[in-house]
């Protein structure tokens, strides 16, 4: 499904000429490639499946959230703007990611039911986040709150 839509995104961006569209679509393709390589190294022949692709969609918007942060350190605005809007293109892919107060009603939730009393059951809690909410959770911010709450 997902395989597809890059497929059908980069046509459509050729034909439109949007270069930024193309070369993150291009991008994606190739992260997917080499992801599918190592998959079939370890005896996967089919490569990654279809659940993991939104999980290297999402580290590779942390990775240019990283960037931007680097770029705005080194007063390079025009680069962070090119790393923003990749990941908008990137995010296209994905669902839609949970808000602050989701995260927040999310963590209430597992810390809840999984009776966390201090940090050192933050481990749990964020098992529980993954295993709900993966794919339109945040794990970072997530991770984030859990400490302030738990800690």
């Amino acid at each position: 499904m997902l395989r597809e839509a890059f497929t059908e995104r980069l046509k459509t961006a050729m034909r439109a000429k949007d270069s930024r569209t193309v070369s993150t679509v291009r991008l994606i393709l190739a992260g997917l490639k080499d992801r599918d390589i190592a998959a079939r190294g370890s005896g996967n022949q089919e490569g990654i499946s279809e659940s993991e692709i939104p999980r290297m969609l999402q580290s590779m918007v942390k990775q240019r959230r990283e960037s931007i942060a680097l770029y705005l350190q080194g007063n390079r605005p025009e680069l962070a703007r090119q790393e923003e809007e990749e990941i908008a293109i990137i995010e296209s892919f994905l669902p839609k990611q949970m808000s602050d107060n989701e995260i927040a009603e999310a963590v209430n939730a597992a810390i809840a039911e999984t009776g966390a009393a201090g940090i050192k059951d933050m481990g749990k809690v964020m098992g529980v986040l993954r295993e709900r909410h993966a794919g339109v959770i945040d794990m970072a911010r997530a991770g984030a709150v859990v400490k302030r709450l738990l800690g």
